[in-house]
């Protein structure tokens, strides 16, 4: 099994200033490694407006490559616009998942639009950065992966990998909504797609990976990587109900496979787990692996999805 150290929190949105559109959630951590800094990408919102409704930001924090601790930097402006009128990422850019090509980036990132009957709807966008990952240009006004007959709602979630020259999408596909004490919660399920430019996909249209806690468990933040002959997936999931405390709230899974389409889930190998108290003692979520300098970290979120930023944890000894 893993065994993760948990190293602390590293950024609080709270913290930051003269960023009007960040004043809290640092969500979603997903990692790119530079020469001497690690930049941090994750989703941010400002206060709600007079409804009380949000948007999403996508921004970048860059720490420093010999001290993770260490914030060299919050970038000044979200790495992407919102959407225009009923464009698909109109109200949030969350999450975002981001990759080298060549000598250009490419974000995937999910876009969300409001509903009546419901609270939202979500599909999935591409973006390219020529400044180095700063700024993103998308693609398009539209998702490059949307909705179809057998994944009708709520793509999201998108991480984004290479292997063997293929590209990879792993995201999240609606599968219901379940009316709970009279509000609707999304039941999501883990997912792929593949692609041979990265902008053209072919859905594999099945669940990847198992049910283990009720049948309309909710799968979140599918992140691959491999390692000693086989492939890695740390995910997150959450109970269909009641699950913004501690009792039905996320906690992260894993899973392994051999050949990226049938997986292996052994939730027991996670290594990790809440807290007994403080900033991750309700739940843990959104897990992020990646490897810098020798070490294997994971980034994840902590009580209330993310709230108050996001932490590192370690993996004490090597990688199996």
């Amino acid at each position: 099994m893993f065994k993760w150290k948990k190293l602390g929190k590293v950024f609080t949105p709270q913290e930051v200033e003269g960023r009007s559109w960040l004043k809290e959630f640092a969500q979603a951590p997903a990692t790119l490694v530079f020469d001497d800094f690690v930049r941090v990408y994750f989703s941010c919102r400002p206060p709600a407006d007079e409804n009380g409704q949000y948007v999403s930001y996508s921004a970048c924090v860059d720490l420093d490559r010999a001290d993770l601790f260490n914030i060299r930097h919050v970038g000044e402006q979200p790495i992407l616009s919102l959407g225009g009128l009923g464009e698909f990422d109109e109200f949030g850019t969350y999450p975002v998942s981001v990759i080298r090509d060549g000598d250009l980036l490419r974000a995937y990132y999910a876009g969300w639009t409001r509903c009546e009957s419901v609270p939202f709807n979500v599909a999935i966008g591409m973006a390219t950065s020529h400044d180095g990952g700063k700024t993103f240009i998308k693609h398009g006004t539209g998702p490059v992966v949307s909705y179809s007959p057998d994944e009708p709602f709520v793509l999201s979630g998108p991480k984004i990998r290479r292997f063997n020259d293929i590209w990879y999408l792993w995201y999240i596909a609606g599968r219901k909504w379940k009316v709970v004490e009279g509000r609707p919660e999304p039941v999501y399920k883990i997912r792929m797609a593949t692609s041979s430019d990265g902008i053209n996909w072919i859905k594999v249209n099945e669940d990847l990976i198992e049910s283990r806690i009720e049948e309309d468990e909710a799968q979140a933040s599918p992140d691959v990587f491999y390692a000693n002959g086989k492939y890695h997936m740390f995910f997150c999931y959450r109970y269909s109900s009641h699950y913004r405390g501690k009792q039905n709230g996320y906690r992260i899974g894993y899973a392994s496979s051999t050949n990226l389409t049938n997986w292996v889930r052994d939730d027991t190998k996670a290594g990790i787990d809440v807290s007994e108290d403080g900033w991750d003692a309700e739940m843990i979520s959104y897990p992020h692996v990646f490897e810098l300098d020798g070490e294997t970290y994971l980034a994840y979120l902590g009580n209330q999805v993310g709230r108050h930023g996001f932490g590192l944890a370690v993996l004490d000894g090597k990688l199996e």
